[in-house]
């Protein structure tokens, strides 16, 4: 089934980037097509190039597609002219696809107001569960059919580069869509091929206590100071445009700790906050501006209420990152302890509660938490027999994505070709786009003897 295209709009971007608007129309559930559609927003970018002969009719050959599948679960596409790796792709031939997957950004976007227009806590529950990886690959397919409509046959194939969960919807293209794919590229985001998040998770708080133990070697002034705002959030309600600022909301900070630069963005914020103690007594508003800016969670409900959801496959996640906190001492936020400890990539019950806009859809995560009805996303049978290139980037001290499942994932991928490299952090692709892809495209380019 093809997506049909209902608007298309074009603009050039300083720099000779000639870019297409396009919104598509899709079905909600490709199994069931007649339940209701979605609208998805796409940009395409090209090199803006003016014919030496405009009166010329050359008949090129078409532009290969690469379609960028962003992180997340839940983030939509920034404007193209912000990834500093587009030119690099552009010069070796592509036009590139920057999708907004199901839900987010323009792609009939998630938040607890759209949400309430399907109905009760079930229903919108039953919604939600359209909008995983094995469907934005149908949406990737259903739009490569209609762009390449008139592509010769052996033209209609396309590329795909996945960055974080992204690269978990590209293993699950290489799962269901292989025939569709001319290559794929993945950067931080080979997925555990798990069924259930709790082996994720219980990885995943590992690398997160070395981290926290980086972090305080760095700034071990910052001991004292993570509990001097700790203790004044216990004894103060204080409230920031998402909602309520809770010692739970700083440890929640250390999800930066897997990026470059962010052990020093974390400092940063723990300066400005002690700081204000010491002078006033109490948070200034530029300061819960940017605490606040930090968690994101109001406006980006999918992360939220779908983060657990990723890893299962026919069973319930219960709140895997919820249990595992509680089992483990370490994490709590105890003023006495030698250290209080930031957590990482997890999705907590309390963030239901702290934020205004997850408040409203409490229950719906609640029954997303007991589903077990989960479909499969991965096919290990076909990705063993994988005839597609694929180009892994795996970074051994990746705190979202552990270097040990990705091992084992990449081993099940025939024929993957990797990069793997212990000074690169998770978001590479935009702290050292230059480095990386040069990396990648000398995976395809070279031959192994």
């Amino acid at each position: 089934m093809a997506a049909k295209l209902i608007d298309r709009q074009l603009h050039t971007i300083p720099g000779k980037l000639r870019v297409a608007e396009l919104f598509f129309e899709v079905p909600l559930d490709y199994i069931q097509p007649g339940d209701g559609t979605l609208r998805l927003f796409a940009r395409s970018v090209r090199r803006s190039v003016k014919p030496v002969d405009p009166g010329k009719d050359d008949k090129q050959p078409p532009t290969p597609w690469l379609v960028y599948l962003q992180g997340g679960p839940g983030m939509g596409c920034r404007p193209p002219q912000e990834y500093g790796w587009v030119g690099m792709a552009l010069e070796k031939g592509y036009q590139v696809l920057f999708l907004d997957q199901r839900g987010t950004g323009l792609s009939s976007t998630i938040t607890a107001g759209t949400l309430a227009l399907q109905g009760n806590a079930i229903k919108q529950a039953e919604y939600l569960k359209h909008f995983r990886a094995d469907n934005i690959v149908r949406d990737c397919e259903a739009i490569r059919r209609c762009l390449t409509t008139d592509y010769p046959e052996e033209k209609r194939k396309w590329s795909i580069i996945g960055q974080s969960f992204g690269g978990f919807c590209a293993v699950t293209y290489l799962s269901m869509f292989p025939e569709g794919l001319t290559e794929a590229f993945i950067c931080g985001g080979l997925p555990p091929l798990v069924n259930g998040p709790d082996t994720v998770y219980s990885r995943t708080y590992e690398k997160v206590i070395e981290r926290n133990k980086t972090y305080y070697a760095k700034f071990p002034e910052d001991v004292d100071r993570v509990k001097k705002i700790v203790e004044y959030l216990q004894q103060n309600k204080v409230t920031v445009p998402s909602g309520t600022l809770t010692p739970q909301r700083i440890q929640q900070l250390g999800i930066m700790f897997g990026m470059h630069s962010g052990l020093d963005s974390v400092h940063d914020l723990i300066v400005r906050a002690w700081n204000d103690l010491e002078t006033f007594g109490f948070l200034a508003n530029p300061t819960l501006i940017a605490l606040d800016s930090y968690g994101g969670l109001d406006s980006n409900v999918i992360y939220a209420i779908l983060h657990e959801a990723i890893y299962c496959q026919g069973e319930a996640s219960n709140w895997s990152a919820d249990r595992l906190r509680s089992s483990n001492r370490a994490f709590n936020i105890n003023t006495n302890a030698p250290e209080i400890l930031f957590t990482g990539e997890m999705i907590y019950q309390d963030m239901f509660d702290s934020y205004s806009e997850l408040s409203q859809i409490k229950e719906v995560a609640g029954i997303l938490a007991t589903t077990t009805d989960w479909s499969a996303l991965y096919d290990e049978e076909k990705l063993a027999k994988n005839e597609v290139p694929v180009y892994a980037a795996t970074y051994i001290e990746d705190m979202y994505v552990h270097f040990e499942h990705a091992s084992n994932t990449a081993a099940k991928i025939k024929g993957i070709k990797q990069f793997i490299t212990n000074v690169m952090y998770h978001n590479a692709i935009r702290s050292k786009s230059d480095e990386l892809f040069q990396q990648l495209f000398a995976l395809r380019d070279d031959t192994i003897d």
